[in-house]
C-alpha cells in the first residue's frame, strides 16, 4: 500500500470525487456535542499561503498515434492508447539535484521493477536489466547521461500531461490521550473485511469492497460521522491522538505523516485500511457551493477554521475513513513498495507507466519540470499522463505540494529497442 493511501493527490484528492459504485474507494466532522475540539494546532496552519508558482513554457505534445485494437485484458492501457516514438531525450534531460534523486530513486525500484508484470503492456521484467545493473554503479554526478544513454522516450497517447502535489503531512500529536490531543487516530479495525467479488464472478474480477458482517449479512462499514461521533471507542483502536481534526483530516487524505509528540519525538505513521465508504472531494464540494474561489489545501483548511461547525459537518460528507499503523525503517513506503524520494518520485495509473519508470515533465510550471520515478499510485490518479508529484515532509513541502497544478506534456522513458517491439519494427 502507498504513502497517499491507495495513494490520492492532495490538490486532485481533495478536488475530486475519485470513486463511485460501493468499490473500494481511496481514501482521505457534522457538528455534534461528542465530537472532540481542538485545543491546539501547529502554529504553521494559520494563515499559510501556497508557494507562487515559477512559470514556464511546456515542450509541446507530439501528434498522437491513433490507439490500437487490444485484447480485452489490455484495453484501458498504455498499449491500447497509442504510443508514440519521442524526440531524443540527450538535449532534453537537465542536469541537477532531481536528475541525482531520481537516478537513487531508480536504484531503488529495480529489485521490483525486473520481476514486476507491467499493466501497462510497455515493457517485460528482462526489459530493464541493463539499465539497473548499470545504475548499481553509476556516478551521481553524471545521472542525466545515465538516463540519455539507456532509455528512449515515448509519448503515451495525446501525451497532455496534469501534475498535482504529495506530502508527508507532520501534524502535532501525542501516543497517550491528554489535554491538547482529543482527536484519536485509530488502527484497522479486526472486523474490517475485504472481500474481492471476482472470486464470486468473471464479471467482477478485479473488484473489490470493503465492510463488515452483522449477523447473516454484509454490511457497509461505519461512516466517517458515525467513527468521529465514537463508534469505535472503547475497543482499544487507538494508535495515537492528534491535536487538530483538520489536520487529521488532511493527513487522512494523504495516508501517511509524522506526529510531532509533546516531547519532541516524532511517530511515522502510515495507511492500514480504509474503511470502503466512497471518497469525497471537498474541495470541488465548497467551491461548488461558492464557499471557496480557490482549490488549494491552503484555501480548503482557511475555510474550515473560520466555519468550525460548518467546517466539521463538510469533512463529515467525505464518509471515507483511514486507519493507520506506525511505521519503522525507511520510509515513506510508495506502491512500489520501496521508500519514496522527495522531489523524485511521482504517483502514476500503472495501467499507463510501468511502475519505476522514469518519466520526462514539461509544465508550464517551473519547479516540477524534469526526470521523475514512478513508485507511486494514488485513487485520483488515473489515466495517461496524469502524474502526482512528491515533495517531501516539513513547511515547504507542504506549501509546494498544497497548491500544485500544473499543465505540459509528459514523456515515458523506456529501456532502449522498447518501441521497436512495440510497434513491431
Amino acid at each position: 500500500m502507498s504513502l497517499r493511501q491507495s495513494g490520492g493527490a492532495l490538490t486532485a484528492a481533495l478536488m475530486l470525487s475519485a470513486c463511485a459504485g460501493g468499490l473500494i474507494p481511496p481514501s482521505a466532522g457534522g457538528p455534534s456535542p461528542s465530537r472532540p475540539a481542538p485545543e491546539s494546532g501547529p502554529p504553521s496552519s494559520a494563515g499559510e499561503t501556497a508557494t507562487k508558482p515559477v512559470p514556464s513554457t511546456p515542450r509541446p505534445t507530439l501528434p498522437a498515434t491513433p490507439p490500437s485494437v487490444q485484447p480485452a485484458d489490455q484495453q484501458g492501457t498504455a498499449a491500447a492508447a497509442g504510443v508514440t516514438r519521442g524526440p531524443d531525450i540527450a538535449s532534453l534531460i537537465p542536469s541537477g539535484e532531481r536528475s541525482r534523486a531520481a537516478l537513487q530513486a531508480f536504484r531503488l525500484s529495480c529489485p521490483t521493477l525486473m520481476r514486476r508484470t507491467d499493466q501497462s503492456g510497455l515493457t517485460r521484467g528482462s526489459d530493464w536489466n541493463n539499465a539497473c545493473a548499470a545504475a548499481s554503479s553509476w556516478p551521481e554526478a553524471s545521472a542525466s547521461e545515465f538516463f540519455s544513454r539507456y532509455f528512449e522516450a515515448v509519448q503515451v497517447g495525446e501525451g497532455a500531461a496534469f501534475v498535482t502535489g504529495y506530502y508527508e503531512p507532520e501534524i502535532s500529536g501525542s501516543r497517550t490521550r491528554q489535554p491538547g490531543y482529543q482527536v484519536p487516530i485509530y488502527r484497522r479495525p479486526n472486523d474490517l473485511i475485504d472481500v474481492d467479488l471476482g472470486q464470486f464472478s468473471e464479471s467482477l474480477k478485479g473488484k473489490s469492497i470493503r465492510g463488515k458482517v452483522s449477523g447473516t449479512k454484509f454490511i457497509p462499514y461505519d461512516e466517517r460521522s458515525q467513527i468521529v461521533d465514537g463508534s469505535l471507542s472503547g475497543r482499544g483502536l487507538e494508535l495515537a491522538w492528534a491535536a487538530d481534526p483538520v489536520e487529521f483530516f488532511f493527513l487522512q487524505v494523504q495516508g501517511s505523516g509524522r506526529l510531532l509528540l509533546p516531547d519532541g519525538g516524532v511517530m511515522r505513521i502510515g495507511y492500514d485500511g480504509q474503511n470502503g465508504r466512497d471518497y469525497t472531494g471537498i474541495g470541488k464540494l465548497m467551491k461548488d457551493r461558492g464557499l471557496i474561489q480557490a482549490g488549494s489545501m491552503q484555501d480548503i483548511m482557511q475555510y474550515l477554521r473560520a466555519h468550525p461547525a460548518e467546517g466539521a459537518a463538510i469533512m463529515d460528507e467525505n464518509k471515507s475513513f483511514v486507519f493507520f499503523r506506525e511505521l519503522t525503517g525507511a520510509g515513506p513506503v510508495g506502491a512500489l513498495g520501496v521508500a519514496v524520494t522527495p522531489e523524485a518520485t511521482v504517483a502514476a495509473d500503472p495501467k499507463y507507466v510501468p511502475l519505476g519508470a522514469p518519466v520526462l515533465l514539461s509544465l508550464d510550471r517551473a519547479e516540477p519540470n524534469g526526470i521523475w520515478i514512478a513508485q507511486d499510485t494514488g485513487g485520483a490518479i488515473k489515466g495517461a499522463n496524469r502524474f502526482d508529484s512528491f515533495w517531501g515532509a516539513g513547511a515547504k513541502a507542504r506549501s509546494v505540494a498544497g497548491g500544485m497544478s500544473a499543465r505540459g506534456s509528459a514523456l515515458v522513458l523506456l529501456p532502449i529497442g522498447s518501441y521497436a517491439r512495440l510497434s513491431g519494427r
